[in-house]
């Protein structure tokens, strides 16, 4: 059963391949948002993987973030999620990020539970023909 409150923190060190500019999601040398969600699906993929039993993961499918702050490299980057509803297998987060300087980012996230092998399949039909 999942647990209503329970929370999980992520952090790196941005590098120069997590900034903007390596992934081409913009110009500049600083932390990449597409980078700041990944850490933020993390967060919540870690903290929903004790309540999960073997042979099952779970997968994200909504991530509503606004990054509202730039981040350099070279700077420690933390990442929460916290989950705040369940309801048989969707599971919604907040979700924030803060750098050493303060906040960057929040919003909500949602991730389904599945059955690994069953996922698998279904996704590996795409290329039968």
């Amino acid at each position: 059963m999942v647990i209503i409150g329970t929370k999980c923190q992520i952090e790196t060190v941005v590098t120069q391949d997590q900034t903007a500019q390596a992934i081409g999601s913009g110009a500049l040398p600083v932390f990449g948002t597409p980078f700041m969600t990944a850490l933020m699906e993390n967060a919540a993929m870690t903290c929903l993987q004790a309540f999960l039993e073997d042979g099952q993961g779970s997968v994200g499918t909504y991530l509503d973030v606004k990054h509202s702050a730039p981040t350099p490299v070279g700077m420690k980057v933390t990442a929460e999620a916290e989950i705040y509803d369940a309801n048989d297998r969707k599971v919604m987060f907040r979700v924030r990020a803060w750098d050493e300087k303060g906040p960057i980012g929040e919003g909500t996230h949602t991730r389904f539970i599945i059955d690994n092998e069953k996922f698998l399949a279904k996704c590996n039909a795409k290329l039968d023909k």
